[in-house]
């Protein structure tokens, strides 16, 4: 295929992505436990509804289907800039343990840190960050081997090895804590979306705004640290500096996400490949795919688990965990073959 033809096939597919959100966050609307039917909704969102209706649909539909679309996004871009610098196809935030550092730091930070409630959920997603920087940093580094570069294989095991550490961690850490705040922690480990008000939509929403564009921007240089440490050097590639800042990049994305989320793991290992599958490998093209698959897989996973048990529906990580974990295992096998 032609790189126009391949251009035109992007964007369909972003045409077509984009429909299936707009079709998702309908259904989403419409379906739930509150009295608030399809019909109802127009009417509804351009004022003309009761007091009851706008609250259900303003005030806990649409800041949960916002957030969830917006960690779906930023989950899959930052396991698509990991599958690139690693050279792995098994890597993502959650599997190689980048959200259970992020969890550390969201334990560490609700546990025993002074809490103001009118900064809370702002200063969130910077003690996710905290965390899941300091365990990015200590898995690479354990993960790479002089003279020989970055291990991808390797870095899949020390990353499920610091994910089961920093699990028992975490299980350390609340075993001596209030209930009420154990009851908190258990949600998140859970992926639960327990960030559900409108503040946490402009909590999320300037991380992606800010590192989105950014990742984008550097999509060229994915593709050439995706080929290898040498010709990244042969090109002129400033190969730390884009690997570091990438990799904050990619941190950055999974910390914001899962600190309003909870543990959600397998987004950012289903949405690059299938982006890849459908727009080819080229980062320029599949990035912008992997974003918006990344967010209608979220968004119908949570809009499936909230309504399959009554009341509180089963959380979106575990729905995600249902596709995600053999599709974990047939990668991991066909590596192997």
């Amino acid at each position: 295929m032609t790189p126009e033809g391949r251009i035109r096939r992007q964007r369909w597919i972003l045409l077509a992505l984009f429909s299936l959100i707009l079709a998702t966050i309908w259904v989403a609307a419409g379906w739930g436990y509150s009295s608030l039917s399809y019909d109802r909704l127009l009417p509804v969102l351009f004022g003309y509804g009761t007091k009851k209706e706008a609250f259900v649909l303003f005030s806990i539909r649409l800041p949960r289907i916002f957030i969830t679309l917006l960690a779906g996004m930023g989950l899959a871009l930052s396991g698509a800039i990991l599958q690139r610098l690693t050279r792995n196809d098994l890597a993502d935030p959650g599997i190689i343990g980048i959200n259970s550092g992020a969890g550390v730091g969201v334990a560490v930070f609700f546990l025993f840190l002074p809490i103001d409630p009118g900064s809370f959920v702002y200063t969130l997603p910077f003690a996710a960050f905290a965390g899941a920087l300091v365990t990015a940093a200590l898995i690479y580094a354990f993960s790479y081997r002089r003279g020989e570069g970055l291990q991808p294989i390797r870095l899949v095991l020390v990353g499920i090895g610091f994910s089961l550490a920093l699990s028992g961690t975490m299980m350390v850490l609340i075993s001596s804590s209030e209930r009420s705040k154990v009851d908190f922690i258990a949600k998140w480990l859970a992926g639960s979306i327990w960030g559900t008000d409108a503040g946490f939509v402009w909590t999320l929403l300037p991380w992606l705004v800010l590192l989105i564009p950014y990742v984008l921007f550097k999509a060229n240089a994915l593709n050439l640290l995706e080929l290898g440490d040498s010709v990244s050097i042969g090109v002129g590639v400033r190969l730390h500096r884009e690997r570091v800042l990438l990799l904050t990049a990619a941190v950055a994305l999974a910390a914001s996400s899962v600190s309003v989320t909870g543990g959600i793991s397998f987004i950012g290992l289903m949405a690059p490949h299938i982006a890849r599958a459908l727009a080819g490998p080229r980062s320029q093209l599949s990035l912008p795919v992997a974003i918006l698959t990344g967010g209608w897989l979220l968004l119908v996973a949570d809009t499936i688990g909230r309504n399959l048990a009554d009341p509180n529906g089963i959380p979106a990580g575990i729905m995600v965990a249902f596709i995600g974990a053999p599709y974990f295992l047939y990668l991991l096998l066909r590596q192997k073959a």
